[in-house]
């Protein structure tokens, strides 16, 4: 048996989960020198919700963020986390701006590219690990983990052969609700490794209090690489805590090989963050950290259920929340149980709070919900409740070949549509992400050119000789 790898998610998922993604790069590179000493198998630092983040909140390029972390950290593998065909924004792209984006992820300092789709439809995955291994990344292709009448332990095994096949170089069981039990996570694992020859990484969250037992039970089955989080933004709505899990299995034949103190040195950075994202007010720790084993009864993720709460607030409507939370399995249901993570969690929990203010159920039809039922966003894993359809998307034809095929090129267009603001190649794809958010942070990063050109020439004028 090999030591258990650890995968910490300290710089990504860490703080996404806790604190709406907002930690700065600033302070993540003055612990960069430390984290690269560590041995981890991989630092997740990029991707998901971080790029958005930037942009939007933080002020900052994403891309000079991936260039100051790599450049950090030269002795750690970079890992991030991508939405397959919708890239990090929402929406499906055209193949030629997968390929682009994932050839500057690696030419930037990406080593692993995690790909998942909410669906598990792995047509929409195929253009984005087509490219990761021919610009030379790993392809970490994630399985999205969640329980229904269709997800049962036989569809995750002939999937992962699915995964093998599409030339895949890890498998990860992505376990984004905390959903997976510690029994059930060790059956999987075992069959993942009998099914097939490739590594198995398992990701999971603390949101109902199993997360290290569910590391635990797979690190025993044969799991090579776990996912956790150093102990100031661990648990709850985290990942298990990456010290918690070292100590346990130490001295054992998992033994992880990484040093207590210096994560605990480590720990002692991170904690000072997270007590500014408190302050600041984007970490509630009596929220962040509570366990909810409802999870188990209504699947809803931490950052859905989040969404969910900021709907319900600002349509004054509090008192509906547990009528809301009940609503969400019967509107999976009838969509044909797509996993909930980003996005179909975020299209069926807006869904859910539409039929209950509304009075009626599908009064109300978001666009997301329309294009989920008409195939755009890939094929549904169960039955879809056709009356629903019928009265949600009435006789618009449902899409069944890959979406992206119906997509023409756009890269081009997209260059057009930004000229005024383009500085280098990456903004394309910024734009692209965002296209409402990024002029406006682009219009913000050439102020701030000016505002440096401009300090440096008064400095020169009063330092020249009279």
């Amino acid at each position: 048996m090999a030591k258990v790898n650890i995968t910490d998610t300290i710089l990504r998922d860490g703080h996404q989960s806790q604190a709406a993604t907002r930690m700065r790069t600033d302070e993540m590179l003055p612990a960069c020198a430390k984290l690269d000493k560590v041995g981890y198998f991989s630092l997740e630092c990029w991707g998901g919700a971080t790029y958005d983040a930037c942009i939007r909140f933080l002020n900052e390029d994403p891309w000079e963020r991936l260039r100051r972390l790599r450049k950090a950290l030269p002795n750690t593998k970079t890992q991030m986390l991508l939405r397959g065909q919708n890239l990090l924004g929402y929406r499906p792209y055209s193949d030629d701006v997968v390929e682009f984006f994932v050839k500057k992820a690696v030419e930037n300092g990406i080593d692993i590219i995690r790909c998942f789709d909410a669906l598990n439809d792995l047509r929409n995955m195929q253009t984005a690990v087509r490219a990761t291994k021919q610009f030379g990344g790993t392809a970490e292709i994630a399985l999205s983990y969640t329980s229904s009448p269709v997800h049962n332990e036989d569809y995750f095994v002939k999937l992962a052969g699915e995964i093998e096949q599409m030339g895949a170089d890890i498998i990860c069981i992505k376990d984004m609700a905390n959903l997976l039990l510690p029994y059930d996570a060790y059956k999987l694992v075992k069959r993942l490794k009998a099914a097939t020859s490739l590594p198995i990484a398992l990701h999971t969250h603390n949101t109902t209090g199993t997360g290290a037992m569910v590391l635990l039970k797979a690190a025993e089955a044969g799991c090579d690489i776990i996912d956790t989080c150093l102990s100031p933004l661990a648990s709850g709505t985290s990942q298990p805590c990456t010290e918690s899990l070292v100590a346990t299995f130490q001295g054992t034949e998992y033994d992880t090989g990484l040093d207590l103190n210096l994560l605990a040195e480590l720990a002692e950075h991170f904690r000072g963050v997270a007590d500014r994202l408190t302050k600041d007010g984007f970490r509630d720790p009596a929220r962040v950290l509570a366990v909810d084993v409802k999870t188990l009864q209504y699947q809803v993720p931490g950052g859905m259920l989040s969404n969910l709460i900021g709907q319900l607030k600002s349509a004054n409507a509090m008192d509906k929340y547990y009528e809301v939370l009940a609503e969400v399995p019967r509107v999976r249901e009838e969509f044909g149980y797509p996993p909930l993570v980003t996005p179909t969690s975020q299209i069926v929990g807006t869904q859910a709070v539409m039929n209950v203010l509304m009075g009626e159920r599908y009064k109300m039809v978001p666009q997301e919900s329309k294009d989920l039922l008409a195939g755009h966003y890939g094929k549904l894993p169960g039955k879809v409740n056709e009356e629903v359809r019928k009265k949600c998307i009435g006789d618009t034809k449902v899409i069944t070949e890959r979406f992206a095929d119906t997509l023409p090129p756009e890269l081009d267009k997209l260059r057009d549509e930004m000229r005024e603001w383009y500085q280098k190649e990456e903004d394309v794809l910024t734009y692209a992400m965002f296209p409402k958010v990024a002029p406006k942070f682009f219009e913000y990063r050439a102020a701030q050119q000016l505002r440096i050109e401009s300090d440096m020439l008064n400095k020169e004028e009063k330092t020249m000789p009279v």
